[in-house]
């Protein structure tokens, strides 16, 4: 495919089929995708390819807790407290979709869950007095690279970060070593419904600005 058209047609996926996942397939994405960007080419991103159903199931329910709290926090669960009386309100479907992936993770065929090494974490804003996000640059250009790259091979895939804040499990449950803090989950399958031809985001003229905060570019 196109760059710009992987680029503008590769959704967070939630709906996936049965259909199993080549090995090859995943193989070929990870070899293009860890041509990421790397701070002093440290390369710390590592990655697990769950596909046991056991441990499918084991992932699920360790993701359910930190999903029903952020339901929570963001107003979700109310919606679909009231999914009668909202039928057919936009933003009750996607919920209700996110809700459906959540609950139903143990069917999705392929699980990736992205770590990072620590020592390999360059957090150069750690003493601003704000929440950290720079660390994250060391692993998350690996990650979409990885969405880009399972998108060319016509897999569907949605990544989100649910799943850390049940590091200590997920560790124990795959052996993942002390020195590597979780990033990501990826879940990873042939999709359920058509591709998109084109995402819906907001304009270049709302976010980019020209020498200073709102000015146009």
């Amino acid at each position: 495919m196109d760059l710009q058209e992987v680029m503008r047609c590769a959704p967070t996926s939630r709906r996936f089929t049965q259909e199993p996942v080549p090995r090859e397939a995943l193989v070929r994405a990870l070899e293009v995708a860890r041509f990421a960007p790397s701070g002093g080419n440290r390369q710390g991103w590592r990655v697990i390819v769950v596909e046991d159903p056991e441990r499918r199931r084991a992932l699920r329910d360790l993701y359910l807790p930190p999903w029903r709290a952020y339901m929570e926090q963001t107003g979700g669960a109310a919606l679909l407290a009231n999914a009668e009386a909202l039928e057919g309100d936009r933003r009750l479907r996607m919920v209700k979709r996110a809700d459906d992936y959540a609950t139903g993770l143990d069917l999705v065929p392929v699980h990736l869950v992205i770590g990072v090494r620590l020592e390999d974490l360059a957090v150069t804003d750690a003493g601003l007095p704000r929440q950290s996000i720079v660390g994250g640059a060391s692993v998350y250009p690996f990650v979409q690279n990885l969405l880009l790259a399972l998108r060319d091979e016509g897999l569907a895939a949605a990544m989100t970060t649910l799943l850390v804040p049940a590091e200590a499990e997920v560790k124990e449950l795959l052996g993942i070593p002390e020195e590597i803090a979780m990033a990501a989950h990826v879940g990873v399958g042939w999709p359920a419904d058509p591709w998109p031809t084109k995402l819906a985001r907001n304009p270049v003229s709302e976010f980019a600005f020209s020498e200073r905060w709102g000015e146009p570019l």
